[in-house]
């Protein structure tokens, strides 16, 4: 049973990693220009259920009210607001690459006051700025938040994150990133994981299907493709005969485990040396049983609580002293670590170990 659950734990990225496994070249690197634009903005959320911010404790969403107010010609100078259906937002969105005006995008938005939940809200009209400070699109809508939130005098009860939320399709792009693909001589291939043995791979995969050297190699990250050798119409031709080229992608041998839920990945490439692992089990156990004293009927004194504790120490029998062979390949690794017997827990303590003997050959993750 406990070689069946660390089987379950091991998840083995092999299908990403076996020899036989070809990948895409799209699905390796990034198009130099071929990028995405980040845009923010600030607006205001009405229709909530007195969800809303507190005024007193967020006076700019008084502010920002006032203010749209008053462009739709309504003077509230003076006045005093106390209104519990609004809420600020920062609202985020990705402009695409060659997004064109008129195009929609989606849009995340998430309180930044002491709202409680934005369930039913719908965003005012709300310009997205770049990084360059220019207007790239407008966003409104409703709001679908994927929480709920529920308070009484004495409880409340909070599933998911109700502040927070996203209108699919509710920007509309009003101006466009300025970039003509078509005047490139030259397009740069940025690899997401940089490798000189996968970007030589690149460099020779575009070569033999062009048959001309019309790519290099720069460094562990950069192919570049020369736009005039390839005697493509167009870049954007050039790039749509590159991307769906395949080739095998090298990748450094990795262990990374996840404390929290006992969760171990192990890449194909890795390896152990031979090593010989001992683990026991020590178990620390404290006892808090306070008793409560009271003086006698009519007796002058007080109640007082008199401490009682109890502590020991426990060792169970752990594993006695057990050898894992060296490893040649992935099956045989972890057929060695599953021979040890122990826990998805004590596994990683002994992976740690293993690290630290320096008989573990591979990048060793710990989140």
């Amino acid at each position: 049973m406990m070689k069946r659950l660390l089987s379950l734990l091991f998840i083995l990225l092999l299908p990403t990693l076996c020899a036989a496994s070809e990948i895409r070249i799209k699905d390796l690197v990034e198009f130099d220009g071929v990028r995405g634009n980040d845009l923010v903005g600030y607006g205001l959320v009405v229709g909530l259920n007195g969800t809303g911010d507190g005024i007193r404790n967020a006076p700019f969403t008084e502010e920002i009210m006032s203010n749209i107010l008053e462009r739709l010609g309504v003077n509230v100078t003076g006045e005093q607001f106390r209104p519990k259906n609004v809420a600020a937002v920062l609202v985020t969105a990705t402009l695409p690459p060659f997004g064109r005006a008129g195009g929609q995008i989606d849009v995340s938005v998430a309180a930044i006051g002491d709202a409680k939940s934005l369930l039913g809200g719908t965003l005012i009209m709300t310009p997205l700025k770049a990084a360059d400070g220019e207007i790239y699109a407008v966003a409104q809508g409703p709001i679908i938040a994927g929480g709920a939130s529920v308070e009484a005098d004495a409880a409340s009860v909070v599933q998911g994150v109700p502040t927070s939320g996203n209108i699919p399709r509710g920007a509309r792009i009003e101006r466009e990133i300025d970039f003509e693909l078509n005047s490139l001589r030259a397009i740069r291939l940025a690899l997401r994981t940089p490798d000189f043995t996968t970007a030589n791979k690149i460099e020779r995969a575009i070569n033999a299907n062009f048959g001309g050297a019309i790519a290099a190699m720069q460094d562990a990250g950069t192919v570049a493709i020369d736009v005039g050798r390839s005697r493509a119409r167009s870049p954007a031709h050039l790039i749509s005969q590159i991307e769906n080229i395949t080739i095998e992608p090298e990748q450094r041998a990795r262990v990374v485990v996840d404390q929290r839920s006992g969760t171990i990945v192990m890449g194909e490439n890795v390896r152990i040396s031979r090593v010989a692992v001992s683990q026991g089990n020590l178990t620390l156990k404290v006892e808090e049983a306070p008793m409560v004293v009271q003086p006698n009927p009519f007796a002058r004194g007080e109640t007082v609580v008199v401490p009682r504790s109890e502590a020991s120490i426990m060792e169970e029998a752990g594993l006695k002293m057990a050898e894992v062979s060296d490893g040649s390949s992935l099956s045989e690794v972890v057929a060695g670590l599953n021979a040890l017997g122990v826990g998805p827990r004590d596994m990683i303590d002994i992976l740690k170990s293993i690290n630290a003997a320096g008989a573990l050959h591979a990048e060793f993750i710990v989140n």
